[in-house]
């Protein structure tokens, strides 16, 4: 599991400036997905060799009649929830403010790491300004310039000082990490509550009563699972479209740990685009992906009615068809028992793998039936599949010249696989490299 890096601060100190640098070309490698809508809230980044999740909380308006000094405080609670590291960046031409003093209060009475970054620190002259932020209480101040690029590298490893080290003892039976992800008000919750037969978390018809992400242990027929209920924030009047954001925040927090995402939809709304980029958020990242239909009890139906929702979800989520849909009730549990066995395949496929002799053989009979596309008169040529990790499972197609692989012609291949060795519920990834 990647760990997670937020940057908090108050709006204006260059948050989404230093942001853009940690994750750009320089110190990282992003790849976005065709087809997957998301706002640039969140990035993988890398710095020498670690690799990390970066969050970006800013985005609040400062000329909006709704900005208060709450807002700020919630920002950084969120990021006191969410990350394993909080990257608080202040103003250092401007000083320690009101809203600095709000947000640092917060951070330090929690129990996560915090790094202080003084932004706009332009020169060597600049960074005796620095010295006032101490009276923080959060550490040594680090002065940086994200416009100039200067002093990201001690900042980024004092960052990665705080990541957790990795178990080498870990069970190979390992309990199975579910993210139910979601927006506000479509029952994670309730799910979660349904499965457990008590009420373990806070249920309301009020979208983002439960503030914080719950972990809960559940055992079943011999398998151990942790459940990462991922509730939106508490509503206030006229920040729908901020607790959106938000619930995307703590989405991108709860599938970076997960093995299968959950996704929960209302069969009283359909696919919103709320939806679309909480999927997408788990495709990207190669995670297992389920999709349930909540509430399915309180919609009006006939014999064709499951098949036009399912046609309906297959259509705006086109880059999942491998995930499966299971259409519940948290307030019957009808079908929940369902949910299990769906895990369980898509965790299991998650972690197949396939033998490099037998696809090779499913890849030659592909290329018989259909073969390889031509680029001025130039063939391409697929000379063998192997695959090289999983979770996701990931295949390195060799061939003669990459730029020849038409994405059809992938696809093609995809489905060639997915046909011979199922995969269901789990992305798999491909990987066309010169053989040269």
């Amino acid at each position: 599991m990647q760990p997670v890096v937020a940057v908090v601060g108050r709006p204006n100190v260059g948050k989404s400036t230093l942001f853009n640098r940690i994750v750009g070309a320089r110190l990282s490698i992003v790849e976005d997905t065709p087809g997957v809508t998301r706002d640039r809230l969140y990035a993988e980044a890398t710095w020498l060799k670690h690799k990390f999740t970066v969050i970006d909380t800013g985005g609040l308006d400062a000329s909006s009649e709704e900005y208060i000094p709450q807002q700020i405080l919630r920002q950084a609670q969120l990021a006191i929830d969410t990350a394993d590291v909080v990257l608080f960046v202040v103003d250092g031409k401007a000083g320690i403010v009101e809203g600095d003093l709000d947000a640092a209060d917060i951070l330090r009475r929690s129990n996560k790491p915090v790094v202080l970054a003084v932004n706009k620190m332009d020169t060597i002259k600049h960074d005796d300004d620095s010295y006032e932020f101490y009276s923080l209480g959060l550490g040594t101040p680090l002065p940086i310039s994200a416009a100039n690029m200067l002093g990201l590298g001690d900042m980024l490893d004092a960052v990665c000082e705080f990541f957790p080290k990795p178990d080498a003892d870990e069970d190979e039976n390992e309990i199975i990490k579910v993210a139910i992800v979601g927006k506000p008000n479509v029952g994670k919750s309730s799910i979660i509550n349904r499965i457990l037969g008590e009420e373990r978390v806070i249920v309301s018809n009020v979208p983002g009563t439960t503030r914080d992400a719950v972990n809960t242990f559940y055992e079943k027929d011999g398998q151990k699972y942790m459940f990462i209920d991922t509730a939106g924030i508490r509503r206030k009047s006229k920040v729908t479209e901020s607790i959106e954001k938000y619930s995307l925040v703590r989405a991108v927090a709860a599938v970076e740990r997960c093995d299968v995402a959950v996704l929960v939809i209302s069969a009283e709304e359909h696919i919103t685009d709320q939806d679309t980029k909480i999927a997408g958020i788990a495709h990207d990242k190669g995670k297992a992906g389920i999709i349930v239909v909540n509430k399915w009890d309180a919609v009006e139906k006939d014999h064709k009615t499951m098949n036009k929702y399912t046609a309906k979800i297959e259509d705006e989520l086109k880059y999942m068809p491998y995930a499966s849909k299971v259409y519940t009730s948290a307030l019957t549990g009808q079908r929940l028992n369902n949910l299990f066995d769906e895990i369980k395949v898509a965790y299991q496929n998650a972690a197949l793998r396939i033998q490099t002799g037998i696809l090779n053989e499913v890849l030659i009979e592909a290329m018989a039936m259909n073969q390889p596309p031509a680029v001025k008169g130039v063939a391409l040529k697929i000379y063998y599949i192997t695959q090289v990790s999983v979770k996701p499972p990931t295949f390195i197609l060799f061939v003669n010249d990459s730029a020849l692989m038409h994405f059809s012609y992938k696809r093609y291949i995809e489905n060639q696989i997915r046909q011979n060795f199922g995969f269901k519920g789990t992305p798999i990834h491909f990987i066309v490299r010169n053989r040269n």
